[in-house]
């Protein structure tokens, strides 16, 4: 291992992380043809429905019953940034706020000191397979935000920089920036109280597409104190400033110093996080994050007691109809509509 590599883990579920991140999923499902009540065509049985998080099998139906998906849940504590790679997927919640986005698109949800929401993956094509891949980060709050009001954002495929090198072999990188900038350009705004809001916490969210053979010179953080880890899901092999790489690791790399990435004969994808730590307890149970046992019991109460709103669906497990495009309804009423 050469001194730009720290640590190498492997790719299980979830991904491993480091401060300020919580954790990261990578959702990868092969649903085949959805039916008149947009879930899977093909037979259910013998799964743990409600439970089914079966590796081995080429999709999952996660926390859904007829439709694949995580029907209503709580968080606070902490934020989720989802990146949609493939697919679609309907969320609402309780602040009443919903949406359908689809490929390229990101949703970012400040949980905060309490909010409930349900993703689900509808499956719309009832004449073709239905794949899905996603991203779901938890990046987590300081102490001073645990406990602010939650946001709901659409970060737009459209609105989100995709910045394109060449090397001198005129071989691509595509880096697209979710959080964070590079190149001269900078992502959609995160949320108010985000850690990446912050103007010292050098936060970013990028993915990475490196063509074969490519090479690319990942500039160094602003901050020599960031931790960065580069997270190499897919493709054959990649070198990092002269290490080789296995596919489906996450390398803790070093931020104070220009690192070489070069992509071996096939292409290669990346995700990077990267961050100014936090620094403080974490202590998780389940859906919270809190930073003491006294706040997560806190939480267990206060949802209890409130529900963190309340849940003005009809259901559990809400969708939004088969001919529904993206949109985004937020909290304000204000309605939002892409094509697609």
């Amino acid at each position: 291992m050469n001194d730009s590599v720290l640590q190498t883990v492997p790719l299980g579920f979830p991904w491993q992380t480091v401060d300020p991140f919580l954790f990261c999923v990578h959702h990868d499902d092969a649903y085949p043809a959805g039916n008149e009540r947009l879930g899977p065509v093909a037979s259910l049985a013998g799964r743990n429905l409600g439970q089914d998080f079966d590796p081995k099998l080429p999709f999952r139906m996660y926390h859904g019953q007829v439709v694949p998906g995580f029907p209503q849940h709580p968080h606070r504590g902490f934020e989720t940034v989802t990146i949609v790679r493939r697919g679609v997927i309907d969320h609402s919640d309780s602040l009443g706020a919903a949406a359908r986005f689809s490929t390229g698109d990101v949703q970012w949800l400040t949980a905060g000191g309490g909010i409930c929401h349900s993703e689900m993956f509808p499956l719309l094509r009832q004449d073709a397979p239905n794949p899905l891949e996603l991203f779901q980060i938890w990046l987590n709050l300081p102490s001073a935000d645990k406990l602010v009001e939650p946001h709901f954002a659409m970060l737009w495929n459209e609105d989100i920089p995709e910045c394109v090198f060449e090397d001198t072999a005129k071989r691509v990188t595509r880096v697209r920036l979710i959080a964070g900038a590079l190149d001269g350009r900078r992502a959609p705004s995160p949320p108010p109280r985000s850690w990446a809001a912050r103007p010292d916490t050098d936060l970013a969210i990028w993915t990475l597409a490196l063509q074969p053979g490519a090479r690319f010179t990942l500039p160094r953080a602003k901050h020599a104190d960031a931790l960065r880890t580069l997270y190499f899901f897919a493709g054959s092999t990649l070198s990092v400033d002269g290490e080789e790489a296995q596919v489906k690791s996450g390398m803790v790399v070093q931020s104070d110093r220009d690192l070489v990435l070069t992509a071996g004969d096939g292409a290669v994808e990346l995700l990077m996080l990267q961050g100014r730590p936090i620094d403080e307890p974490v202590v998780q149970h389940g859906p919270f994050v809190m930073n003491t046992r006294a706040e997560i019991q806190n939480a267990f109460a206060d949802y209890q007691r409130t529900r963190f709103g309340g849940w003005p669906w009809p259901s559990d497990d809400p969708v939004h109809g088969i001919e529904a495009g993206r949109f985004a309804k937020h909290v304000d009423g204000r309605v939002e509509r892409r094509p697609g």
